[in-house]
């Protein structure tokens, strides 16, 4: 892999946010994309309007919830959550990756013929 920032494989960021709200408890928009940036040692870059959203999708489908409290810094920020539903959908998109992750690593291993 190249050595500037990647971009979020479509469909993988919701994945991400809630395995990091599953692991890491309630976090703020901004706390969530930076910690998966670490997760990532800084492969991936996140900006804020693609993790919002991507919360904005999550609570719509009801698998993340939101409540207000205060960040680091003492500001007001919106926490979210993984709910139990969330729970359910991060078990399923879990499977569903690995799955897919398996075919792509099938394939790249192909060998040439003749």
């Amino acid at each position: 892999m190249d050595e500037k920032k990647s971009e979020v494989l479509q469909g993988t960021l919701d994945l991400m946010v809630l395995k990091t709200l599953y692991a890491m408890g309630p976090l703020h928009g901004f706390g969530i994309a930076r910690r998966i940036e670490q997760l990532s040692e800084d492969v991936l870059q996140l900006n804020e309007g693609t993790v919002y959203t991507s919360l904005l999708r999550l609570q719509q489908q009801g698998w993340i919830k939101s409540a207000w409290g205060a960040s680091e810094n003492n500001r007001r920020a919106r926490f979210y959550s993984i709910t139990k539903q969330g729970q359910k959908q991060l078990e399923r998109e879990t499977q569903n990756w690995e799955r897919f992750a398996g075919v792509v690593g099938r394939v790249l291993r192909l060998e040439r013929q003749g």
